[in-house]
């Protein structure tokens, strides 16, 4: 029979554990949240999301409803929860001090100002006051009615667009300004209102079966890394391992119980599927996940990958070669039972995760149907039938967080799910099944060896994001020593102790291990650090133990370094006006007057870079007062080439080189830069040692700094490729110096 291709959407929903061990002198049922997110993200993004699909029921999707999330909603919702942010929301305008006022201009504009702030013209004008006068200004500058206006659009700004047309928030969002305390009470009951909502609804959308909502371990812990941190060397064999080796396989059974039970408690039913934290697997997880009686997992084509021994190769339009592999679930046979899992489209969901927030909603919403429509006939073509219709029943898996993508889209991404929504609802071709439905009518019919089953995560198919790294490596050690202090104490049982246990459930959460270190960096690192060391020390506080001296000290150095590599995707503007927002993820090399003397008094100062799925990112930031073109070389020429790729290559076009490295290397692509004019032209090297104009849709930006992007599409390249990237600023088509020096920026096309 012919079947249409069927399509698993998996919505991740998650946050780190912000509850703070401190106890509240004054209430010690209040929990101190450290920071807002679970009440902000709550209001904005879990329950629009699925009130959205309900508008489609034609249209199923899963839900993954990680337990430490639950728990926090469920704080905010009884009054039990109060973070930094809601207590100065809720405190007189006219009584704040000095210090809380300077909280208050640094941290309420925590936000996308582009999607968040700038649709909100009061919200608007604070923002621009802060950026163009400074906080000292807004200090001296700002009434005690800024100060409200600010606690309340803060707030206000995180109510999803899709609850809008609520009689009361369409006030508040018409009155723009004057906000009282009285308003911003009001504002933070409707927020536990939205709050409230969201368990209720997406039970009822189960129930209804357009939903199937999963759930996770319980604090998010890396399951493989609890059973032995020596996996973190099946896919880095060189990784360097902490100090002591964590070996507690016991804590993963635990962890899924009570995933389980909080589960049962809150849906009324056993549920069938588990996300893996950070769908991070190993064989030695698996016969617990199938003793407690989960039916499927999931897990990345990287993880598929590895386990077949099989690199999935992309096309130029990064659809995979071997549809065959990846989009089917497989069969992973246990001792406990035979578990199903599917593995995600990696570059489908980044697209929706990173990439399809900068297009317009409408455009993106038909790229992605492409993209569907792409591997329907890729499948197709492999029939040796010649048949036009598809003979198997083939499920691709399209799996992402379910909120931290939307603050980058348009009203939240409403217009874009709507766009795709009511394509998908008038597709026969193409039909969203939750991943049990799917399964219930087409067990697997593949077959991966549990002891074959690759031991990685969804993040390059490692561990790297969470161990390996001297900070993340003395986390892993401090919660090592935590973990044999509790195991020298059998009387401690969850049953008469259960404090002790939910701060090592806590403590080993895999969030704090992913901002250790390099890879990861925010305004929030050292309040990561003192949640991690305040689970520990509670460990040691429950049994009476002496706190070490340890735990008193910060994990890392919280300071800015200077050169590092990009932490994801960008979406640059290019206007040539350095917005921070959009380059806070990209790599940065240091130029002028932190590598030596060649570049010593180099009038660029800084470069940056980064990607997405459509194109490349440069920016250079030039010393204040110094003029492009004027003050420096007037052409900049940047200079590609590819690794082990077969292409022509073409030394620099320029005159007066160095014979030396890396000025005598070829390249295969050549972008020149007028600083003065900003007109551009591009080169590809043919045989011979020959450059061919070329037409190109790079964009330049050049007013307080140079910004440019180029997209992949003019490189000619497919995705998975690395590329070797050097700047060169000449005159007159004459060499005058290279940056950065003696090295190149590397680059890997997502």
């Amino acid at each position: 029979m012919p079947h249409p291709l069927y399509v698993a959407f998996i919505w991740h929903q998650h946050q780190p554990l912000y509850k703070s061990r401190a106890i509240d002198r004054n209430d010690p049922a209040i929990g101190q949240y450290r920071l807002p997110w679970v009440r902000l993200h709550g209001t904005k993004d879990y329950l629009d999301l699925v009130l959205l699909l309900e508008k489609y029921p034609k249209l199923h999707q899963t839900v993954n409803l990680v337990p430490s999330l639950i728990l926090q909603l469920e704080d905010y919702i009884a009054g039990r929860a109060f973070d930094p942010y809601l207590s100065l929301s809720l405190s007189p305008e006219d009584q704040l001090k000095s210090g809380q006022k300077e909280f208050i201009i640094d941290h309420f504009f925590d936000a996308n100002h582009r999607t968040l702030i700038d649709p909100h013209p009061r919200y608007a004008e604070l923002f621009q006051q802060r950026q163009e006068q400074g906080r000292n200004w807004c200090l001296e500058q700002w009434n005690s009615q800024d100060y409200g206006d600010l606690l309340a659009w803060h707030n206000l700004a995180w109510i999803d667009p899709l609850f809008w047309d609520d009689p009361v928030i369409a006030t508040w969002l018409a009155q723009g300004k004057g906000f009282t305390l009285s308003d911003r009470q009001r504002i933070y009951s409707k927020q536990q209102e939205i709050l409230r909502r969201i368990i209720p609804q997406h039970r009822q959308m189960q129930d209804s079966g357009q939903l199937e909502v999963i759930t996770s371990p319980y604090t998010h812990p890396i399951l493989p890394l609890l059973a032995d941190t020596d996996s973190g060397r099946v896919a880095v064999p060189e990784m360097v391992l902490p100090h002591h080796r964590f070996q507690w396989p016991e804590d993963i059974p635990r962890h899924l119980k009570k995933a389980w039970e909080m589960y049962e408690e809150r849906f009324g039913r056993s549920p069938r599927g588990l996300w893996p934290s950070e769908q991070s697997v190993s064989p030695a997880i698996l016969p617990d996940i199938a003793a407690q009686g989960f039916e499927w997992i999931c897990s990345d084509e990287a993880v598929l990958g590895w386990s077949l021994q099989h690199f999935f190769n992309r096309d130029a339009s990064g659809n995979v070669y071997d549809p065959h592999l990846l989009y089917r679930p497989y069969r992973l046979p246990t001792p406990q039972g035979d578990l199903a899992i599917v593995f995600r489209d990696h570059r489908l969901s980044d697209l929706i995760g990173f990439t399809y927030g900068a297009m317009e909603p409408k455009q993106a919403a038909t790229d992605l149907v492409a993209h569907l429509e792409a591997i329907a006939r890729s499948l197709k073509a492999r029939q040796p039938s010649g048949s036009t219709a598809l003979e198997d029943p083939w499920l691709v898996t399209i799996a992402l967080d379910g909120e931290n993508c939307w603050e980058f889209y348009p009203q939240d991404g409403k217009p874009f799910l709507e766009n795709l929504y009511q394509r998908l609802s008038h597709q026969q071709d193409i039909q969203l099944v939750t991943v049990a439905e799917y399964l219930d009518q087409f067990p697997p019919t593949g077959t991966i060896p549990a002891d074959r089953l690759h031991s990685g995560s969804w993040v390059d198919g490692s561990f790297t994001t969470w161990i390996g790294d001297p900070a993340k490596n003395r986390a892993w050690d401090l919660l090592a020593q935590a973990r044999r202090v509790l195991a020298n104490h059998p009387e401690a049982t969850e049953e008469n102790n259960p404090e002790v246990w939910e701060a090592l459930y806590a403590a080993e959460g895999s969030d704090w291990f992913w901002w250790f270190g390099e890879g990861h960096s925010s305004n929030q690192d050292a309040i990561f650090d003192q949640l991690f060391r305040e689970h520990l020390a509670a460990i040691y506080q429950a049994l009476n133990e002496p706190i070490p001296p340890d735990l008193r000290q910060a994990v890392e150095l919280h300071t800015i370094g200077g050169d590092h590599l990009p932490e994801g995707f960008i979406h640059p503007v290019i206007n040539g006006r350095a917005d921070e927002q959009d380059w806070d993820k990209a790599g940065r090399v240091e130029v002028g007057g932190a590598r030596g003397t060649m570049h010593r008094s180099s009038v660029i100062q800084r470069l940056w870079y980064g990607v997405d799925h459509l194109n490349f990112y440069l920016r250079l930031d030039f010393q204040i007062g110094k003029q492009p073109g004027v003050d420096c070389p007037p052409e900049l020429n940047l200079f590609w080439y590819y690794p082990d790729r077969p292409v022509p290559n073409s030394p620099i076009p320029l005159t007066g080189l160095v014979p030396e490295a890396p000025l005598n290397y070829l390249f295969h692509h050549h972008l020149g830069i007028n600083l003065l004019t900003q007109t551009v032209w591009f080169q590809e090297a043919g045989l011979q040692g020959r450059w061919y104009s070329r037409a190109t849709r790079a964009q330049v930006g050049l007013e307080t700094c140079l910004e440019l992007s180029i997209p992949w599409a003019d490189l000619q390249i497919q995705p998975d490729w690395s590329l070797q990237l050097l700047l060169v600023l000449s005159e007159g088509g004459r060499y005058q110096s290279y940056l950065p020096e003696n090295t190149l920026v590397s680059i890997a096309v997502p």
